[in-house]
């Protein structure tokens, strides 16, 4: 069976995200002052072939875990479609 993972990778809460500072400062030069905070993340779709959902999960939290988001600075959430 073929699943889909849309994997979310965001920047942690506690680091600075400077391009989400950047998209924040145009959206304030454009009027659109009621903007309190940005945050730029990726979205990433992985086609898996698993027998279950759970194995597709498990496959793209590997996935996550080893390539697509460090660990360190970002954080990953899966959902399995």
């Amino acid at each position: 069976m073929i699943f889909t993972a849309q994997i979310n990778v965001m920047p942690l809460k506690d680091l600075l995200d400077p391009q989400g500072k950047a998209v924040l400062g145009g959206l304030h030069s454009l009027g659109l002052r009621n903007v309190s905070d940005v945050r730029i993340g990726k979205r990433i779709d992985l086609q898996i072939a698993a027998t279950s959902k759970e194995e597709a999960h498990q496959i793209a939290s590997e996935a996550a875990k080893k390539l697509l988001a460090n660990p360190v600075m970002e954080m990953f959430e899966i959902d399995i479609i």
